[in-house]
């Protein structure tokens, strides 16, 4: 399994970016964003993201993942320049009630868009990676195993958080406990960081009403389907429609602008009602196979670093398919998350294929030493026959 594990990486996320792309060439054209003279053209601008990120999980593959420690505090000051930067006015874009991205528009480059949420879920990963590698057995103690970890960290949740993403800040809380579980900090300490994101759950839903008010449609979906809880209304129809076979590729109708973000946050719908059951299982299935092989490469490491870090990329990705097919399943409240590798966005297209690659480079490390290792007995080295 561990030798192939690389192999069923690969082979799940290209499955799903070919899923999206098809999805997106069938549901982009009724996006309400499209100009009505290119109704390819978020497609287009996908497959341009979509060969800058396979250009960049190359690179990543190629770096040694080390070199991502040795540079771990300029990772982490320039994301936090990247997030202030989304309260800056002309610089920060406001969406819906979400400053979540920057633009360049002060150069004259309106089309480019980023979202520096996406960067802060592979700062947390190696910055907190790089800590508990570098003090392997401070677990038991409050302030290095718990309090400076969570004092570092907690500066780009709360950026996030204030950003009202609470998607995207719940997604860093949850590899951020993964990785202190996985670290052995005390269980006590555990408990208290439970306890402090619920009470900073409940303060964010008293400084953004909109978002309670999505709780509450969630808990009578029926009841709200004209309001807060349209989409996830919308979405059960759509799954409901597909049926098992699917109405066809490019058949469906609920994205005819019925569907709001059909081809971003809902996107998961839109296959299960033109590919039908067989077709969402098989995406659930391809994300399942992404946590398998990219746990296999973790634990088959090199080091406690490439461990941790493989773990915490691994995690957020597969937490971020979980959050978004339990929305739009209505399983979840709505958390305006798209589903990686599959939705309409750049910044989520390059965070997670730089993810792929660095876990491809772990796993070259990984394999590189057990390779060599095979070549040493009792301190010397054997030279294999030829």
């Amino acid at each position: 399994m561990a030798k192939r594990s690389a192999y069923l990486l690969v082979f799940a996320v290209m499955f799903l970016l070919v899923v999206g792309v098809v999805m997106l060439i069938s549901t982009c054209a009724f996006a309400a964003t499209t100009p009505s003279d290119d109704v390819y053209y978020d497609a287009k601008r996908q497959g341009v993201w979509l060969a800058l990120g396979l250009g960049v999980c190359w690179v990543a593959a190629a770096v040694d993942y080390h070199r991502w420690q040795k540079h771990v505090w300029w990772i982490y000051g320039a994301v936090i320049l990247l997030l202030v930067l989304c309260f800056v006015p002309g610089i920060g874009m406001e969406v819906n009630n979400e400053k979540r991205w920057i633009s360049a528009r002060l150069l004259g480059i309106s089309a480019i868009q980023l979202q520096p949420s996406e960067l802060a879920k592979l700062a947390v990963a190696i910055l907190l990676a790089h800590w508990f590698a570098m003090h392997p057995d401070c677990g038991k103690r409050f302030l290095k195993g718990f309090f400076l970890p969570s004092l570092f960290a907690g500066v780009l949740i709360g950026l996030v958080l204030f950003e009202v993403d609470m998607g995207t800040a719940a997604i860093l809380t949850g590899t951020f406990f993964l990785l202190l579980f996985v670290a052995g900090v005390n269980w006590k300490y555990l408990g208290l960081l439970a306890g402090g994101g619920v009470a900073g759950l409940i303060g964010m839903l008293q400084i953004a009403p909109d978002r309670m008010a999505r709780i509450v449609a969630f808990m009578d979906i029926e009841g709200n389907k004209r309001e807060a809880a349209f989409q996830q209304w919308i979405g059960l129809m759509a799954l409901g429609s597909g049926g098992m076979d699917g109405r066809g590729l490019g058949s469906g109708r609920l994205k005819m602008l019925y569907m709001p973000f059909a081809h971003t946050d809902f996107i998961f719908p839109m296959v299960g009602e033109e590919l039908g059951l067989r077709a969402t299982l098989l995406v659930v299935f391809a994300f399942v196979l992404v946590a398998v092989a990219g746990i296999t490469i973790a634990f088959h490491a090199p080091d406690r670093f490439g461990m941790l870090l493989g773990l915490g990329l691994v995690c957020f990705i597969v937490l971020q398919a979980m959050l978004n097919i339990g929305v739009t399943t209505a399983v979840l409240p709505n958390t305006g998350l798209p589903l990686p590798f599959v939705s309409y966005g750049g910044s989520s297209l390059l965070g997670a294929m730089a993810a792929v690659g660095i876990l491809l480079n772990v796993y070259r490390q990984g394999r590189q030493e057990e390779i060599e290792s095979r070549f040493w007995v009792r301190g010397r080295r054997i030279t294999p026959r030829v």
